[in-house]
């Protein structure tokens, strides 16, 4: 049976962190930063679980609970723009649809380029420059429809 790239890639993420059960979460971001389209796919959880001798559903269960992590392939850059009270109250509504307009999908919606997938998420820390959006592990705020194009433009160029 031939492998997938990242398949085969499940032995060497192990390795490099010891075969240690401790370190799940890590093996599990680098299987999806791997993936190319920032998911984890339920064929690299099987193998993950085969060969640090933990039942498939204890993996699952960590890759499900955790926002950081997809079973879906998302884009290569996900936007994720703060949810919580602060952000809400000072117009994390008004972002939400300047990034719809400018990216033309709604909300947890992936662009057909497979650059950018737009979603909700729980607080990043962005409080004082709310609302405020993360891309990757920067974070954005004071957001106006002209710097949000800047920054789709921004990454665009990447």
């Amino acid at each position: 049976m031939n492998e997938t790239p990242l398949l085969s890639q499940v032995d060497s993420i192990i390795e490099k962190y010891d075969g240690s059960k401790e370190r799940l979460i890590q093996m599990l971001l680098d299987l999806q930063k791997a993936s190319g389209q920032n998911h984890i796919p339920g064929d690299c959880i099987i193998k993950l679980s085969d060969k640090l001798n933990m039942p498939a559903s204890a993996v699952f269960e960590v890759a499900t609970f955790y926002s950081m992590f997809n079973m879906e392939p998302k884009g290569k850059y996900i936007i994720e723009v703060c949810k919580s009270a602060p952000c809400h109250v000072s117009g994390s509504k008004n972002v939400s649809e300047m990034f719809e307009d400018a990216l033309k999908i709604k909300m947890g919606e992936t662009t057909p380029d497979n650059l950018f997938t737009l979603q909700y998420s729980s607080c990043f820390g962005g409080c004082d420059v709310s609302p405020a959006v993360k891309i990757d592990d920067t974070v954005y705020g004071n957001l106006t429809m002209e710097k949000i194009n800047e920054i789709i433009d921004m990454y665009r160029r990447k």
